[in-house]
């Protein structure tokens, strides 16, 4: 796989965990795996598989092990598993995920509501686990949800979410996000966090996570990157959207934020034609409209025929 220019935007798919794990329907295991592999033929360099986490939380996601062990693993991309305690870890390393992501809110309601433990409890069992895959040749890293907002508490304080990131980084953890997990963030907000957040890790270890619930993704995804972030989370369609905030709908669309980025001339290394492709075979698959547009409205430069009635 080519190295991206260093103005190039990383797109991390997470349609497979974060976007199929609400669907009221089950979302059979091969079609899980069948997505995955598309993605991975599409050129993501990182792509979140599955979490290992309890089928009784998530039932969506009971088939993790599976689908890990029949992917077709593309050299070069990196297939993350998001773990909720210690044994969840040690399931996505008996499954050879190359990346386990931990979770923790910003907001003590929201991670009680969530996780169902405090963020002290949190940041002890993300120690544990830490100590387990220490030799392992596995990356870890840490989210911080509701960085920009919490439905139950409203705003997060910006030095609140950077100690965070600190006792994250004194763990040894290989990488941060920071998660609009209720699509609450706006672009100036967006942009003060992360050039602090930049201080404290570099733009090849900082992720984004945006959901477009009030209509701001992408144009959070603009004050970001501008503000010198690189890495961003999203989803083929926009799919996707939390269990435990209310209103929370999907992410930023995979093949929206690609088309941006094509239009405005930042490399993404990503076959758009192959997402808009494969968003529009997930909509008949899943049985419902996906938020996406550009899977409904084409691109820019596939030009229609002129009416018949007009004739210069």
């Amino acid at each position: 796989m080519m190295p991206l220019a260093a103005d190039a935007l990383l797109v991390q798919e997470v349609a497979p965990r974060d976007g199929f794990q609400i669907e009221p329907a089950w979302v059979p295991t091969e079609e899980k795996i069948r997505v995955i592999d598309a993605c991975s033929r599409a050129g993501f360099s990182r792509i979140e598989v599955s979490s290992f986490v309890s089928p009784k939380a998530i039932p969506m996601l009971r088939d993790a092990e599976e689908v890990f062990a029949r992917i077709a693993r593309r050299p070069g991309t990196v297939y993350v598993a998001l773990v909720p305690n210690l044994r969840g870890a040690e399931r996505a390393l008996a499954a050879r995920a190359d990346e386990l992501n931990m979770v923790m809110s910003a907001s003590e309601t929201h991670n009680l509501a969530n996780m169902r433990m405090t963020r002290e409890a949190s940041l002890a069992g993300f120690a544990a686990i830490m100590e387990a895959v220490a030799g392992a040749p596995v990356l870890v890293n840490a989210s911080v949800a509701t960085a920009f907002g919490c439905p139950f508490e409203g705003e997060q304080q910006a030095d609140h979410v950077l100690e965070i990131a600190s006792r994250y980084l004194a763990l040894g953890v290989s990488g941060i996000t920071l998660a609009d997990t209720t699509g609450m963030a706006n672009p100036r907000q967006v942009a003060a966090l992360v050039r602090r957040t930049l201080e404290l890790v570099p733009a090849e270890r900082l992720t984004l996570h945006f959901h477009n619930t009030r209509g701001m993704g992408l144009a959070n995804v603009l004050a970001a990157y501008d503000a010198g972030a690189r890495r961003f989370d999203a989803a083929l369609g926009g799919l996707g959207g939390c269990p435990f905030a209310p209103g929370a709908t999907g992410n930023i669309c995979s093949e929206d934020l690609v088309n941006m980025c094509a239009e405005m001339g930042i490399p993404t290394g990503l076959d758009l034609r192959a997402l808009i492709a494969e968003s529009r075979r997930l909509a008949a698959v899943l049985g419902h409209d996906l938020p996406g547009q550009v899977a409904k409205a084409g691109l820019n430069r596939d030009l229609h025929p002129k009416p018949d009635f007009v004739t210069q």
